[in-house]
């Protein structure tokens, strides 16, 4: 798969790898991208591993299987962990991708739970439902599933997965939309004083509400879902993917982002990227087919091209995202714009109020829905659902147990 779109900072795209009828996206694995890096002075140090309690409510009598892939911190190795908490490198790969080793975990059956540990790691927490995923190595490292690519091995097993990060500053621990909305579940984290937070559960009614939702959406977005021969819906694609695959319109934002670069031809977009930074702003000025900002001196600092549809969707291509102080904010905080149609309603952004979001005919209708399904509104349903903190993300400094709850299907 060529284009392969993921939260930057969460994972780093390697290569991409063709191969017969597998077709997926060689990537370092990485979890969410914490905004502290080192462990606060004067907090307990976070152990070597914590335990995740995974537990099935799903109402299904499918076998579970359980992955935890991704990048061991002290090392930079990529790999898998075991039930145990250790950790396994990968063997080389090949140009035409092998098999890799089997790191499943036996999950628990409907109604049961299973506690397994979590080292120091950034990456992903995998699952299954009645059929293991087939992963493969490439000479550049692991091939994700893709399954966008009706050719993809795993295209009509029904999965899903988590994103995290444990380091030394405690843990980050996502539900994920940016890619699809399929088997729901929640994520938590127990802190010191014993509470929990918990995030990514859909209301009563919410996964089939969802699915309805894009049934009844004119306009192509009902070609987002994916459904098996025996008539499993396994997952809806997120917009971006379904462009690539031919299933959305190619222009379905165009109509948004062309009154976007009208609008900002005549008149300015005032960026503040960083909340606790209000000084620092830029200003947008369309002319022609670019979009300039400059900074409070009136120098040019970054420049975009007209984005098209797939660019908002992804958050990348015309709307890339360096790791800078610049470039890498103001397209975050357009893409955000974009994706919630609120460039139109204000020119001062980022806009953190939900209340004005996905208020346009034109929007970003995968992201309206399931951000409307979930119980407390979060979701990370495109690449910088983070602005203004609308993702699907707990966190603490010194987490006692993590916790991935598999709920049911209503």
């Amino acid at each position: 798969m060529p284009s392969h779109r993921r939260r930057r900072g969460q994972l780093a795209l390697l290569a991409s790898v063709t191969a017969a009828a597998l077709i997926g996206t060689v990537v370092t694995l990485a979890g969410p991208s914490p905004t502290v890096h080192a462990a606060t002075a004067g907090t307990a140090a976070v152990p070597a591993t914590i335990p995740l309690t995974f537990k099935n409510n799903s109402g299904r009598s499918d076998r579970i299987y359980v992955y935890n892939l991704g990048t061991e911190l002290s090392t930079g190795r990529q790999g898998w962990a075991d039930a145990n908490g250790t950790f396994h490198p990968w063997p080389a790969g090949s140009p035409v991708p092998v098999p890799a080793p089997d790191a499943s975990i036996a999950g628990p059956a409907q109604g049961q739970s299973m506690t397994i540990r979590l080292p120091k790691f950034s990456g992903r927490i995998y699952f299954s439902y009645g059929q293991k995923l087939d992963f493969r190595l490439a000479t550049g490292g692991l091939v994700q599933p893709a399954v966008q690519n009706p050719s993809d091995p795993n295209r009509n097993i029904l999965f899903n997965w988590s994103e995290y990060t444990l380091n030394d500053a405690g843990i980050w621990l996502n539900s994920t939309q940016v890619d699809m909305v399929s088997a729901p579940y929640a994520v938590g984290v127990k802190r010191p004083d014993g509470s929990v937070a918990t995030t990514g559960r859909l209301k009563p009614g919410g996964y089939r509400g969802f699915l309805d939702a894009l049934r009844g959406r004119p306009g192509g977005w009902a070609n987002l879902m994916q459904t098996r021969t025996d008539g499993t819906v396994l997952r809806a694609l997120a917009p971006g993917h379904g462009v690539e695959a031919g299933a959305l319109p190619a222009n379905v934002m165009d109509d948004y982002i062309n009154r976007v670069w009208s609008k900002y031809t005549t008149s300015t977009l005032t960026v503040t990227p960083f909340a606790n930074q209000p000084s620092v702003k830029y200003f947008g000025r369309v002319s022609g087919n670019v979009m300039n900002f400059t900074n409070s001196a009136g120098a040019v600092v970054t420049s975009f091209q007209k984005p098209d549809s797939d660019s908002v969707f992804g958050c990348y291509k015309r709307l890339d995202a360096p790791n800078d102080q610049v470039r890498g904010p103001i397209s975050r905080t357009l893409c955000a714009g974009y994706n919630r149609s609120t460039l139109l309603t204000n020119p001062n952004q980022p806009d953190t109020s939900p209340t004005g979001f996905y208020k346009d005919a034109v929007t970003n209708h995968y992201s309206r829905e399931i951000h409307a399904r979930m119980a407390d509104g979060k979701a990370y349903g495109f690449a910088f659902d983070d602005v203004g903190a609308h993702e699907s993300l707990v966190h603490d400094g010194n987490p006692q147990q993590a916790y991935v709850t598999l709920d049911p299907f209503d």
